[in-house]
């Protein structure tokens, strides 16, 4: 028997104990991204068929740089985010979850740093 009330029982985390803070995590990165995607969007849309050189030239300003790497990053976070979510609400079986989980954090992960590191590649000429 417990002496707690049915109130402190329920205040705070879930039965995962992380779960307030994965959908704070995911509103987070949506708010994120709007002004992440007008920023990256609209400058990469001028640029589109004008050859490598001009692209270069765009991302040799750090604050476009920048606001490419912030994009990429937090994108991917948030469709990992999001893939876990989907992951966990529909696969069943716990040696399948594991494995995709594991393989959505993998892929994510390293697609996000090979975003990354493309855009700091051309940003700094190398």
């Amino acid at each position: 028997m417990s002496l707690k009330t049915p109130r402190s029982r329920v205040m705070g985390l879930g039965s995962a104990k992380d779960g307030v803070e994965h959908w704070w995590s995911q509103r987070v990165t949506s708010v994120a991204l709007v002004p992440l995607t007008i920023l990256f969007v609209v400058p990469f849309a001028t640029v589109i068929g004008e050859g490598y050189d001009a692209m270069r030239s765009l991302y040799a300003n750090p604050f476009n740089a920048v606001v490419a790497i912030l994009f990429i990053g937090v994108s991917f976070l948030h469709l990992a985010q999001g893939l876990q979510v989907v992951i966990e609400d529909y696969v069943h079986d716990k040696g399948a979850r594991t494995t995709l989980l594991l393989t959505n954090t993998l892929s994510c992960g390293l697609l996000g740093v090979a975003g990354v590191f493309a855009v700091a590649k051309i940003a700094f000429g190398v």
